[in-house]
């Protein structure tokens, strides 16, 4: 039983849409949080640098593959039972990571976080389909990726200077303590929108799972967006993710902290580009000729910082943000699939296109490293694949398929909103 009966369907998916974006918020601190105390998880566990990076990359292992998991059930049943799944579960975990002394305890703890997280995006942007408007569905999208985006920014410096003082173990136990606290706001407050999951089931569990993976798969429009998402988001899988800091103290003598500080303010020029090309493009009802714009702004932006000589540390924070805010657009890719397929499978198609943007960091982490090494230790000259990756995306938008909505459409009527 919810409390939430008698609010109106405005009310209800408002909070809907804060629950959600609290989801997304709390498993996007859970997915960076090792990485603000490597060292005092190495000494704890008694780990090398290589099974500790073995070990925090446990959370995309599942995480990944579970995307298209999470888009079928999400379309099957609805959004309320998963969050509640996906926050105890990730809570659980980042509990279970505090509380052991044993590495691979540690490692299921990870697996655990990974699960319950991969229900996070797909379930914030499932709702937000549902419960409002389309033509609002790019900037509240956005708006639920940049509160992530600033979690990163923000939570990242402040759980590092707790971290210093309490140490990591009582820090991820209350991150732990904020998930189950988002748990209960969900069990108490969280309303099912009325959608295709929510009403009698046309078909069987089998034949939804069929015809949605028939569907997704096998469209070439859908591929080609999830291609571009994932070149696209290469420059904060890979520079943002792994190697900007490490680029910034060899190449351009800042301190590691310093760097750290730089490399952060992708992250806000991300939040910020996030909600303001969600709203640009409601209002002009386009997507694909943004995304063309943001892609090649993108790869210029991230050029100069990698390649202008003498600059400096504001100059370098500029050109960064820069490229995350223009780097914001790729949320419109998420837009551009789900407009292009029957409303039954928004779920589904969105955690597709998420899985492969997501998968990209396995691949192209390690490729940079490998590249590394073929140029003789040179990293600016392997960090020439971030620029490219992005225009090569702005290249291939050029030749998708844009099916504006049929609100934006002459004379459309406006569909009913709430908020």
């Amino acid at each position: 039983m919810t409390m939430s009966r008698s609010w109106s369907p405005a009310t209800a998916a408002w909070i809907a849409f804060a629950i959600a974006a609290l989801f997304f918020l709390f498993e996007f601190v859970v997915r960076i949080e090792p990485s603000l105390a490597t060292g005092a998880i190495e000494r704890f566990y008694s780990l090398s640098d290589a099974r500790f990076g073995t070990l925090a990359s446990l959370f995309f292992w599942i995480y990944a593959p579970m995307q298209i998991v999470v888009g079928l059930l999400l379309d099957r049943y609805g959004a309320r039972r998963f969050v509640l799944l996906g926050s105890a579960l990730c809570a659980s975990g980042v509990l279970v990571f505090a509380l052991t002394a044993q590495p691979w305890v540690g490692g299921a703890g990870r697996v655990l976080m990974g699960f319950g997280a991969s229900f996070a995006f797909v379930s914030a942007l499932w709702l937000v389909n549902h419960w409002f408007a389309p033509e609002r569905f790019a900037l509240l999208s956005g708006s639920v990726n940049a509160i992530g985006m600033l979690g990163t920014a923000i939570g990242g410096v402040a759980l590092s200077g707790l971290i210093d003082h309490v140490g990591w173990r009582v820090v991820f136990i209350a991150t732990a303590c904020g998930g189950f606290v988002i748990f209960l706001l969900a069990a108490l407050f969280l309303r099912e929108p009325a959608s295709p999951a929510s009403g009698p089931k046309a078909s069987g569990a089998a034949a939804h799972v069929r015809d949605s993976l028939r569907a997704v798969f096998g469209d070439a429009r859908t591929w080609g967006i999830a291609v571009v998402g994932l070149l696209y988001y290469m420059p904060v899988n890979v520079y943002g993710g792994l190697w900007g800091v490490t680029e910034l103290v060899r190449d351009r003598g800042l301190t590691p902290v310093h760097a750290e500080t730089v490399v952060s303010t992708i992250f806000w020029g991300i939040a910020c580009g996030s909600i303001a090309g969600g709203w640009l493009s409601d209002r002009l009802g386009h997507r694909k000729y943004l995304v063309f714009v943001g892609a090649v702004l993108t790869g210029a932006a991230y050029a100069g910082a990698l390649y202008l000589p003498a600059l400096t540390e504001w100059q370098l924070g500029a050109l960064l943000f820069a490229g995350g805010f223009f780097g914001g657009l790729q949320m419109l890719t998420f837009v551009m699939a789900k407009e292009g397929q029957d409303n039954r499978r928004v779920g589904t198609v969105v955690a597709f296109v998420n899985m492969i943007g997501i998968g990209g960091a396995l691949i192209f982490q390690p490729l940079v490293g490998d590249l590394e090494s073929l140029a003789g230790g040179d990293l600016r000259m392997a960090l020439l694949t971030v620029p490219a990756c992005v225009v090569l995306a702005a290249v291939i938008v050029l030749f998708v398929p844009e099916y504006r909505h049929p609100a934006h459409q002459p004379g459309a009527p406006r569909p009913a909103r709430h908020g």
